[in-house]
Formats: structure tokens, C-alpha cells, sequence
């Protein structure tokens, strides 16, 4: 039985490929953040906290073997990945790079590289609205200040939250 993939991607024998890596990291990233109930998870906002997440996820395993991921033994080194101090885009851009060298040559490309990019691409160039954090509150105002910022600079704490909260 042949399963349907994102653009028509073959393997060996013809067979088209399921991005299972991919699906299986945005599917951990979905049941974290589910689980920390801290959007609601038709909000853009959980979106760009699932993204971030399924990307960390995604990308920090070098092998694209997540089947085998036991997700309790990783949830100290995506925490880390997620933290605040840490340059995580730097570190998405990084992991790209090298997926793309080690893809060099392969006769098609990898589905779960191509979703995982199209989630890295929304990441970057979606702005959400949100609060601003480093504005001086206005004490009449209900809401605060907000700010455009990109998806992923939003979803990226929420994802590290929701490991936390795990």
C-alpha cells in the first residue's frame, strides 16, 4: 500500500514517502502544548508555540529516527534547546545548513526537511501581535502595550513552557 506524501516525494522503488519524522515531532510539539493548556489550540499562538517546538524536536534528532524517541529522556535537552538564553534561531539555521549538506546528492529531497522548513519559513515571516514585554505599562490601559513580533519569537517560550509544564 502506497502512502500519500507532501510534493510527491519517492523513495526506493518508486514508493511515495511519508514524512513520519515531521509528523511525529509536530505530533509530540501538539500533545506538550495540549496538555500545558496554555492557548487554545485554534489560536495562531499555539501555533507558532507547536512549530517551534516540532522544529526543536525535529532538528535535534540528528538520525530522523523520532519513532524510536522516548520523550521523557528528551525533555531536559529541548528545554535547554528552548531556553531563554539561548540562540535557538541561530541554532534552527545551523541544523538546516547541515541537513542540507548531508542531503547533497540524494536523488529527491527529504518531505520532512521540506515541511519542517515551510514551519521554519511561517515562523520567521508571520508577525503576531503581543504584549510588550519591555514597554512601561500605562495604567489606564487594560491590556498593555503590544508589539508585532515574529511567530517564532512568541511560540518559542510558549513551547519551552509547555515542557515545563509536562
Amino acid at each position: 500500500m502506497l502512502h500519500g506524501s507532501q510534493g510527491g516525494a519517492t523513495g526506493a522503488g518508486g514508493e511515495l514517502t511519508v514524512p513520519m519524522a515531521w509528523l511525529y515531532a509536530e505530533y509530540i510539539a501538539d500533545e506538550l502544548l495540549r496538555t500545558g493548556d496554555l492557548m487554545p489550540p485554534t489560536s495562531f499562538e499555539f501555533r507558532a508555540g507547536r512549530d517551534a517546538l516540532a522544529l526543536t524536536i525535529f532538528l535535534s534528532d540528528a538520525e530522523d529516527e523520532l519513532s524510536g524517541i522516548r520523550v521523557v529522556s528528551q525533555l531536559e535537552t529541548w528545554s535547554s534547546l528552548t531556553a531563554y538564553d539561548q540562540p535557538w534561531q541561530r541554532w534552527v539555521r545551523e541544523r538546516f545548513a547541515e541537513r542540507e549538506r548531508d542531503r547533497r546528492g540524494a536523488v529527491s529531497r527529504s518531505p520532512d526537511l521540506e515541511l519542517a522548513q515551510a514551519a521554519w519559513r511561517w515562523l520567521e515571516e508571520t508577525e503576531l501581535l503581543a504584549p510588550d514585554l519591555d514597554a512601561v505599562p500605562v495604567p489606564d490601559e487594560e491590556d498593555g502595550p503590544q508589539v508585532w513580533t515574529p511567530a517564532w519569537q512568541l511560540g518559542l517560550p510558549l513551547g519551552h513552557l509547555a515542557i515545563h509544564l509536562f
